[in-house]
């Protein structure tokens, strides 16, 4: 007689994350959902941790999922400039700060940039651009919290959690989508 699978229920109302591998302009994307809510998002995930995310192609559709990739694909098509995602960062631990700053971040209009010393301004912060680079650096859920539309002070690119030549191609695509007044 073969052993039959031990399955450990989750605890009621507990929901477990759904790890999803979506091909994109900028790499593959590692998206993770949690419910409803879009919790993580790895640009180019590494081994180990690429294994833990399967293939959208092998994914069998829900209306959340379906909602989650269609709005990343058309948002990379040019065709989409809010994403309009539920997200969660109470997931990732992230600190309040922090969370104050990707929620400021993430009013960013699509095509436009924000200096580190706005967006710390906004926080509250004015001297706080030290620690506002540390959220962005942080930031679980890019792309869907739009840290690459915030710049350098000095009116260069400044740093992005998935690297300058992929904070630039977002910024000139969302730049060419934008039509002129």
């Amino acid at each position: 007689m073969e052993a039959q699978p031990r399955i450990t229920p989750l605890p009621e109302g507990v929901a477990e994350a759904i790890r999803v591998l979506m091909p994109s302009p900028i790499g593959p994307l590692g998206v993770e959902v949690l419910g409803t809510a879009v919790t993580r998002l790895i640009i180019e995930p590494a081994e180990p941790e690429l294994r833990s995310f399967m293939p959208l192609h092998q994914i069998d559709g829900s209306d959340v999922l379906d909602e989650v990739f269609g709005r990343l694909a058309e948002y990379f098509a040019g065709a989409r400039r809010k994403l309009d995602l539920s997200f969660d960062l109470s997931a990732s631990g992230t600190a309040l700060f922090s969370r104050r700053v990707l929620k400021e971040a993430a009013k960013v209009p699509y095509g436009r940039t924000r200096t580190c010393r706005e967006l710390a301004e906004a926080c509250g912060r004015h001297e706080g651009c030290p620690e506002v680079l540390v959220a962005l650096r942080e930031n679980p859920i890019p792309i869907v919290i739009p840290c690459h539309r915030i710049v350098a002070d000095d009116g260069g690119l400044g740093e992005y959690v998935g690297g300058s030549r992929r904070k630039s191609w977002l910024l000139e695509m969302e730049s060419q989508a934008i039509e002129p007044l």
